[in-house]
């Protein structure tokens, strides 16, 4: 038979293009193609070449060996000798790739055995020409198996076949082979057909999984025990991943990684927390009987013991290694990227910026909201980018094969739940929960590929819940076939003890006594934890140590924030030269002129200078910045610029990171196009350094409901919850321009909605120079407060939302109320204040002027929260006889009319104000925050400024 013959009977004529395709690329870079067809078409004659030359017509250059006509190497001894050993060599490279990329789908993974795999025509010989008498057959293999069949270059198809299901088709199924990385994809093949892990557990290892395991368990078994109905969310069913994460952590510290991030929600967090973070048991049994997790001397409401976090520093190994779990709210994969951002700040401050190999993160993940959670793709997506990478986190996911009462084939489409680590092309390894040694392995595994590629992983432990969604919930409701089977199966330490004792490492009463032994430990803490006493917390140690906790000091929140003229002008002088040779844009030429006049003038400073200035005067005090959002390098508005991209070769120049040469950096990013993941990777870089300014900007401010869950339950409560505090900085462009309901308003009620003992700073700043206070003040109080800021967008070039250089100078600092500023007469005439905030004081104020009325007072609160109750009050006093306007441009339901009402009342009593309540000048109610239509905006603006100045009468 011909050899084209050969080749047309060996593939069909999708193959044959398929084939064809490979041919053409390994043509042009051995490398780019997977080793099996590498070696296949090194071996292939002219004859051979010719038919994938048909397959491909003429629209390619083959290798200039070919070209030439020079002779293939010779075959290696035993090689291919005639057609069908030519035949029998491309079929077997097509099944041993079969194998590397469907392997998985044959694997043994359930441990309950209620999903038996199907068999799969890819991985049957008989697909590929060999029939059972075929099996027996050698066929040339050359090195396509090393080193799975070390130094055979010849088998037989059944020891090929062999082969490959063990490594492939057994309690690991990987995936791998879709990775365009060709390196990767080898390291993964030599490790997974190399390692030969079965026969290289040690007696040591294996002793340390079943004590492990014997803690893991142990733990669940005596809390079920005494604490019988109590909700804990236990691990039962999944404890291997307690020794799994022991040995993520006891490999990546051989690797020098000296700080472990750990995100999880709340299954198996008690189990953690006690076993990985060391945190004592007695601690826990306290927290059962209904103790804090926190001294009786600090404030706070608290949190379910199965969402608190901790920390610990823990000997690896002869290593010390900081291992933290964070605090995570039941929103299951909430905590995700804010591991990412902790993990960065602990990169950054360590100065482990190239590699990011010191510090790492482990996010484990349910089965259900892995697959269910749009922040998981978020997570993924930011692994590699610039401003965001970390040098690869390892996701765990603990696989329950049920979420909550959801079945798979109802929680995700397509094969896995896991299939969303495609999208970067992580490689995922799924193990069957029940063995210990598989898990053990492939954890390492997971370690070792994170180490040398700096990427991330994914490690599906497949197990099962022994009780249900918790330990009061009744399963057999809706899956009564698995906890049938649950009902009746062994549980994982019961199952490795056997193997272990089996195995003549221990005997069957060293291992009862190991696992009695740590019963009795248990029991001990169970009685010392009614006389346990928390003496201190932990939220001022490491990088906190100096700050303090916050108390009540609303009416202290403003310390002198000014900075030296001296300095003010070095800030401007780099903020306006450009460095030579680069190719500036030539509008922001215009605008770096125009900059330049205002530190000359010392006036007419706008709000993106102004807020220069603050970033420049931390960054000279040691204090680095960070900001990121969508476009926030070029400002949504065009108004920042703080980046410079050079016009001729894209290069970008940050000029504030050039004011002098031992200053700290800014940290600018455009991000990817979310909010909830972007927003809480920077909260959980804020809770690592206090001494960094951290901002996330969104590209408009209502687009910050995409990140309502970080915001209402990290940011609005961590404190109070978690003992945990933030400085981050939320500026969210705000304003009705006419711009439609999506671009107006920010949604400020929500915020203040959200505001109680003194959680977090909100304003709504009218000045550049209130702005730089502002966010100087973030970082010189002794305490640290979120920050929500609405952000300006006309006010952004507003002729008259300017600040003079006076007013960042020595001795000024944040002003919660701003006065009257123009000259009205005596205070006793004027007959109407007006107080609002933000953007709307400018068309009262050129209103005002425009019908030159001297009898209305304009007052803007600045701060909102904390309410500025002392401030106003000496402000309204200076007008006993007034009536009291709140006017506001947002919708009556909307903006802060109903949080202030009461509290302007306050200061009303307190200045001894004749008014007694203010009135109400605004938008009416309404289900949309602000109408699309241009016309009407400027009618309703122009209604309720004239409302407000009481030229109109109210409604």
């Amino acid at each position: 038979m011909a050899v084209s013959d050969m080749l047309a009977t060996a593939l069909n004529g999708a193959n044959i293009a398929y084939l064809a395709d490979l041919y053409a690329q390994w043509a042009k870079d051995p490398k780019s193609v997977d080793p099996s067809f590498d070696i296949l078409f090194s071996s292939l004659g002219d004859d051979e070449a010719a038919v994938l030359h048909d397959a491909l017509g003429a629209s390619w250059a083959p290798r200039p060996s070919i070209i030439t006509g020079e002779e293939p190497p010779p075959p290696a001894k035993g090689g291919p000798a005639g057609g069908l050993a030519a035949q029998d060599s491309l079929a077997i490279a097509r099944l041993v790739r079969a194998y590397r990329e469907f392997g998985h789908l044959e694997a043994t993974l359930d441990p309950l055995g209620l999903k038996v795999p199907a068999p799969r025509a890819e991985l049957d010989p008989q697909t590929y020409g060999f029939g059972p008498k075929d099996l027996s057959r050698e066929v040339f293999i050359g090195s396509l198996l090393e080193p799975l069949l070390k130094g055979r270059s010849t088998a037989s198809v059944k020891d090929v076949v062999a082969a490959l299901r063990g490594v492939y088709c057994g309690n690991i199924g990987a995936e791998y082979l879709y990775a365009r990385n060709s390196e990767q994809r080898e390291w993964f093949r030599n490790r997974l057909e190399g390692d030969n892990w079965q026969q290289n557990v040690s007696v040591a290892e294996r002793k340390s999984i079943l004590k492990n395991l014997a803690e893991a368990e142990g733990f669940e078994a005596f809390c079920q025990k005494r604490y019988v109905g109590a909700k804990r969310f236990g691990l039962e069913g999944g404890e291997i991943s307690i020794p799994s994460l022991h040995a993520i952590v006891d490999q990546s510290a051989g690797q020098g990684v000296g700080s472990v991030t750990i995100g999880m929600a709340h299954r198996g967090r008690l189990n953690t927390l006690v076993n990985v973070v060391r945190k004592p048991y007695v601690a826990i049994f306290n927290e059962f009987a209904g103790g804090s997790f926190k001294p009786d001397n600090v404030e706070g409401s608290g949190d379910v013991k199965y969402h608190l976090g901790s920390s610990a520093d823990v000997e690896v190994n002869g290593r010390s290694v900081h291992i933290s779990l964070l605090p995570n709210p039941s929103h299951l994969e909430a905590v995700d990227t804010v591991v990412l951002g902790k993990v960065r700040a602990t990169q950054d401050d360590a100065g482990d910026t190239q590699n990011r190999s010191g510090s790492m993160g482990i996010v484990i993940h349910g089965d259900a909201a892995f697959a269910g959670q749009g922040i998981v793709y978020e997570t993924f997506a930011m692994s590699q980018l610039p401003g965001y990478r970390t040098g690869g986190t390892i996701h765990m996911v603990v696989n329950n094969q049920i979420g909550f009462t959801t079945n798979p084939e109802c929680g995700h489409s397509g094969v896995y739940g896991t299939d969303l680590a495609k999208s970067i092309e992580a490689p995922v390894l799924h193990v069957n929960g029940d063995d210990a040694e598989a898990v053990i392995y492939a954890s390492r595994l997971a370690a070792d590929y994170r180490h040398a590629f700096a990427s991330d992983i994914v490690l599906d432990i497949v197990c099962y819940r022994r009780h249900g969604h918790n330990e009061t919930d009744e399963p057999v409701f809706t899956q009564p076939v698995m906890y049938k089977a649950i009902a009746s199966h062994e549980t994982p330490h019961t199952l490795y003890a056997r193997r272990v004792v089996e195995a003549g490492v221990m005997t069957e009463a060293e291992a009862q006594a190991q696992w009695d032994a740590f019963q009795d430990r248990l029991e001990a803490d169970y009685k010392a934890a009614e006389s346990y006493k928390v003496n201190k917390a932990d939220w001022l140690e490491g990088g906190w140590k100096g700050l303090t906790a916050p108390g009540q000091k609303p009416e202290q929140a403003w310390p002198e924030t000014g900075v030296a003229l001296d300095v003010l002008q070095k800030i401007g002088t780099a903020i306006t030269t450009v460095p030579e040779g680069f190719n500036l844009n030539s509008k922001i030429a215009r605008q770096l002129k125009a900059k330049s006049g205002m530190f000359s003038a010392g006036e007419g400073f706008d709000w993106a200078t102004g807020e220069a200035l603050g970033f420049g005067s931390l960054l000279l005090e040691g204090h680095r910045v960070r900001l990121s959002g969508e476009d926030c390098q070029r400002g949504t508005f065009s108004q920042r610029h703080a980046t410079w991209t050079d016009q001729v070769n894209q290069t970008p120049c940050t000029p504030l990171n050039h004011i002098q040469a031992d200053q700290a950096k800014i940290e600018i990013w455009n991000s990817l196009l979310s909010e909830y993941g972007v927003l809480g990777f920077e909260y959980g870089y804020s809770v690592r350094n206090p001494q960094t300014l951290v901002l996330w900007e969104a590209q408009f401010g209502d687009f910050a409901n995409c990140a309502q869950v970080i915001i209402d339950q990290f940011i609005a409560s961590g404190e109070t919850k978690w003992l945990r505090m933030s400085g981050l900085v939320l500026l969210l462009p705000h304003g009705y321009e006419g711009q439609g309901p999506e671009h107006s308003s920010a949604r400020l009620e929500r915020y203040l909605q959200l505001c109680a003992e003194d959680n977090m700073f909100v304003c709504n700043i009218t000045t550049p120079a209130n702005y730089f206070h502002a966010l100087r003040r973030q970082l010189k109080l002794d305490y640290r407060k979120p920050l929500v800021l609405m952000e300006p967008k006309s006010l952004l070039r507003h002729k008259l939302a300017v600040s003079a250089l006076a007013d960042f100078g020595p001795g000024t600092r944040f002003s919660p109320v701003l006065p009257e500023v123009d000259a009205l007469g005596p205070d006793a005439k004027v007959r109407r204040v007006v107080l609002c905030s933000g953007k709307v004081y400018y068309d009262l104020l050129a209103a005002r002027r425009e019908k030159d009325i001297k009898d209305v007072a304009i007052v803007r609160v600045e701060q909102l929260y904390p309410f500025p109750e002392a401030a106003l009050a000496a402000e309204l006093k200076r007008y006993p006889e007034a009536d009291i306007v709140w006017c506001q441009e947002e919708t009556e339901n909307g903006g802060a009319w109903h949080f202030v009402d009461r509290r302007i009342e306050k200061s009303l009593t307190r200045a001894g104000h004749k008014a007694g309540r203010p009135q109400y000048v605004g938008r009416a109610a309404a289900a949309s925050p602000a109408t699309g239509l241009a016309r009407i905006h400027a009618a309703e603006q122009a209604d309720l400024v004239e409302r407000a100045l009481g030229l109109k009468a109210a409604r």
